[in-house]
């Protein structure tokens, strides 16, 4: 599951792609002006930005040369209608980490940004484990003890952040930064009340909870309740 950003001004394009990438459980944010992303860049964490060259205010490679510049870290894939060799060679000097042209299959999209958040990961696996849990991420499907777990889109993400990060402790504004969108109306109620039904499906009676309250910091999975 990754945080994604698209920048396009095509509403075509942004349907299709955002709803190719949250049937993959991505959470996926749009918008269609330059100048609307950079704030939005300012403001929120992403893992990936796709971002159109054309866009109606500022061109896509200023947001992304201002982007860089400020620092900002997030796998960058362009989408150009674009056939010139100099600006696909002028987007990947400004920082561009892959280009994909128009007209593109929503299919090869999402392959190239799995590519682009494996980069960042040794772990290529499309399976995460922890315990008795394996989170097939391909087939989005959870497992306990080999007995496959029912999980909602965010129930599902939630585990994900997680098992990447075993014992971790995360506050509730990271993981609802991470796992909702800037304009989904969200609180730490809201968290709390998912946390709850992902303890009711994923806990066994008796036994510690595998997703621990830290009282005051935030919750973390606990690798040693995952046994």
């Amino acid at each position: 599951m990754a945080k994604v950003l698209i920048v396009e001004d095509d509403p075509g394009v942004c349907e299709t792609v955002k709803d190719w990438l949250e049937n993959q459980n991505h959470t996926v944010e749009v918008v269609d002006r330059g100048e609307d992303a950079i704030e939005y860049l300012k403001t929120y964490a992403y893992d990936v930005i796709i971002l159109d060259l054309y866009l109606p205010d500022i061109d896509g490679l200023d947001v992304l040369q201002r982007y860089r510049a400020a620092g900002g870290t997030a796998r960058v894939l362009i989408l150009t209608g674009r056939n010139e060799v100099r600006d696909r060679e002028r987007g990947l000097d400004l920082g561009a980490d892959d280009y994909l042209g128009k007209p593109f299959h929503p299919r090869e999209l999402a392959a190239r940004l799995r590519a682009l958040l494996r980069r960042d990961s040794m772990n290529t696996s499309t399976q995460l484990k922890v315990g008795m849990f394996v989170l097939d991420l391909t087939g989005v499907k959870l497992l306990r003890n080999e007995e496959p777990i029912q999980l909602l889109p965010k129930e599902f993400a939630l585990m994900e952040l997680f098992m990447r990060n075993p014992d971790q402790i995360f506050n509730p504004e990271q993981i609802l930064q991470k796992a909702w969108t800037a304009d989904t109306e969200t609180s730490p109620e809201t968290l709390r009340v998912h946390i709850k039904r992902l303890r009711d499906k994923i806990d066994i009676d008796g036994k510690p909870s595998a997703i621990q309250n830290i009282k005051g910091l935030g919750y973390k999975l606990n690798s040693e309740h995952c046994v």
